[in-house]
């Protein structure tokens, strides 16, 4: 139990530091207005999966926030060392976050289902 509180304690460091970076550190155009919304760590901190969303809905977009953010992964994970206390930073692997569309879509069946009524 205190191992998983340690890993979801990472994991949310690890969101607010990523997010702060993209702010301030990462100047790439493709990467402005990615948010980070959630991060899943493995049980033995090694690799990170950083779920992102954008506001834009275009494939073109979307791939280029994943290029960006790929490209960004070295500042990124300096960064990281520098401002967390850990033994090893872990790899990152980032993920479209599709809950948010997932939600959307769920949304929109209900009002249809209501409007048939």
């Amino acid at each position: 139990m205190a191992n998983s509180f340690r890993v979801d304690r990472v994991g949310m460091e690890i969101k607010r530091e990523i997010n702060e970076v993209l702010q301030k550190k990462v100047r790439d155009p493709r990467v402005q207005g990615v948010t980070i919304t959630d991060v899943q760590m493995l049980g033995d901190l090694s690799v990170a999966k950083v779920y992102y969303s954008i506001m834009s809905d275009l494939a073109s977009d979307n791939q280029k926030a994943q290029t960006g953010l790929e490209k960004a992964k070295g500042t990124i994970k300096r960064e990281l060392g520098r401002k967390l206390t850990l033994y090893k930073i872990p790899d990152l692997v980032f993920e479209k976050d599709q809950s948010i569309e997932y939600g959307n879509k769920i949304d929109q069946l209900l009002r249809a289902l209501e409007t048939k009524e």
